[in-house]
């Protein structure tokens, strides 16, 4: 990903700021501000930001600009024209290092709820779709930094904003509290909200807001007790639940074998659904964009689809 700074350097070497020089050969070779910033993926005003730049640091002027556009001094041809075969080698020579990784697995990091409670008993579905896509996957609980970890997508939680990354919507983070249902036999099927504070409350130590953000929705006023119900994750919260500790406050895509299979009700009606989602989030024009996408179009087919997870289609 590209980070662009403001940051304006003092001439110690021949070789100005890479970040400038980036820009302003996609701006020459474009011959656009607007067009460089669609392909960089970063605003139109950070590009000026960076040719200011590197005007100045060089104390030249590159370009004319009037009411027609842009076009290159005669200076800024000349340089255009010197360091684009670089450019040109750098991108070469990229290919070739990439070209082995159409035989590497793809590497996904993704929760590890999200992974043993929605995606690992849909793999098999994909192996049979495509026996030639190999993942492997990884969990971390932290936002995932692609500068940092060899990673080729993430599923994240958030509001689908992710600077100079491209990210695609799975699906709403939905609340609803389950139990199992020996916990309310003899109670109304029309049961309220309210009528959870009758069991323990089961806590996942990573979604501590889970149950006040559901209560809030509901109106109900709210306040953790002193020593509550907490587990570790999320994973440890549906267990408990489905072995009849108590009531956890659950992310239904999380709980739909359960919820098919009956070993998990909805204790009530009420449900609360975040402004936010669950995304794919991934980094623009990756060198593995075609298997990305193989497995997005694969995630959005399982997320439409009514067959149970693990189940195989007709052949």
């Amino acid at each position: 990903m590209l980070q662009l700074t403001e940051q304006r350097l003092p001439v110690m070497s021949n070789t100005p700021p890479l970040n400038a020089l980036r820009v302003f050969e996609s701006v020459a070779r474009l011959k656009s501000f607007s067009k460089a910033a669609e392909e960089l993926h970063v605003s139109q005003s950070a590009v000026s930001r960076q040719i200011s730049l590197l005007e100045g640091y060089l104390e030249v002027q590159f370009f004319h600009r009037d009411r027609t556009g842009i076009r290159l001094t005669e200076l800024g041809q000349q340089y255009f024209e010197g360091i684009q075969p670089a450019f040109e080698r750098i991108a070469d020579a990229t290919r070739g290092l990439t070209a082995h990784l159409e035989d590497e697995p793809l590497r996904i990091r993704v929760y590890s709820t999200f992974a043993a409670r929605w995606l690992m008993h849909r793999l098999p579905r994909l192996n049979k779709a495509h026996p030639h896509l190999r993942i492997r996957i990884t969990t971390a609980i932290a936002p995932v930094d692609f500068t940092s970890e060899r990673v080729d997508a993430a599923i994240q939680l958030g509001d689908g904003e992710w600077e100079g990354l491209h990210s695609d919507f799975l699906f709403v983070d939905e609340l609803r509290p389950v139990c199992r249902p020996k916990l309310v036999s003899g109670l109304p099927t029309s049961r309220t909200p309210e009528q959870v504070f009758k069991h323990r409350l089961i806590h996942s130590y990573y979604r501590k807001q889970d149950w006040s953000d559901w209560f809030a929705s509901a109106g109900i006023e709210y306040s953790m007790e002193q020593d509550p119900f907490m587990l570790p994750s999320s994973l440890l919260a549906y267990q408990a639940a489905h072995d009849g500790l108590g009531i956890a406050i659950a992310q239904t895509r999380m709980v739909e074998q359960e919820l098919r299979s009956g070993t998990l009700i909805y204790f009530c009606e009420h449900t609360f659904t975040r402004g936010l989602g669950y995304y794919l989030v991934s980094q623009p024009n990756s060198p593995r964009e075609s298997k990305i996408a193989c497995f997005r179009d694969w995630l959005m087919e399982e997320i439409g689809s009514k067959l149970l997870p693990g189940q195989q289609p007709n052949p």
